[in-house]
């Protein structure tokens, strides 16, 4: 039998992931499976109108804004919550590779280059989408009272007591946003205040910006 806690009177089971609001949980705490999830149903969204969209000769702006409406809200749903790795980008750059490649009909045997691709679609990498989204999430969270749970939750420092476990340490949102500041030469307390001024948040988180 399965391990059970008590939630409010309630016995609840202890699993090792569920889906919840549409993103799956893991108790690995990281987002891979999330990730390879959203990763799997766009791949089986752009294999369902290969033959419908992708391969007729319609334009590709055409295919182009089919593809940000119909596609991509699929994937990117829920990633302003991913905390990823180094590993977890190169797959979804491969993915948007992959999508983009289907689109203009481009098959394996074919030597084009992914610049040539990006020249072609003039799409913006899937990752720096994900990390301004990411950036967003964060600044709205920032400017939130600091009683809100969720500021509590994100805040909070280990007990006295608290001993991390052995091996490499898991990746966190909190940590994953760290990451995203660097790229703007940001620690967390400066990030914390810039958020207040939501005007250049607003500015410095949009994909390709940066602030001086």
């Amino acid at each position: 039998m399965p391990l059970t806690i008590k939630v409010q009177g309630q016995d609840v089971t202890v699993v090792e992931e569920f889906v919840y609001l549409g993103s799956l949980i893991h108790s690995l705490t990281g987002s891979t499976c999330d990730i390879s999830r959203r990763s799997a149903i766009t791949h089986a969204a752009m294999q369902s109108l290969e033959n419908q969209i992708w391969r007729p000769r319609l334009a590709i702006s055409t295919k182009l804004k089919l593809y940000n409406t119909c596609i991509l809200p699929i994937f990117l749903y829920g990633s302003d919550c991913w905390a990823m790795s180094k590993t977890d980008a190169r797959k979804i750059d491969a993915l948007d590779q992959w999508c983009l490649r289907m689109l203009l009909g481009i098959r394996w045997y074919q030597f084009v280059q992914n610049d040539d691709v990006r020249r072609l679609t003039k799409q913006p990498k899937l990752t720096p989408i994900i990390q301004s989204r990411r950036l967003t999430l964060f600044g709205h969270i920032m400017r939130m009272d600091n009683n809100a749970d969720v500021m509590r939750i994100l805040l909070s420092s280990h007990p006295a007591d608290w001993r991390r476990q052995l091996g490499r340490p898991r990746i966190t949102w909190l940590s994953t946003i760290q990451q995203d500041l660097k790229h703007h030469h940001l620690m967390l307390p400066e990030a914390a205040d810039l958020a207040q001024n939501r005007p250049l948040w607003r500015m410095m988180s949009t994909y390709g910006a940066t602030l001086s």
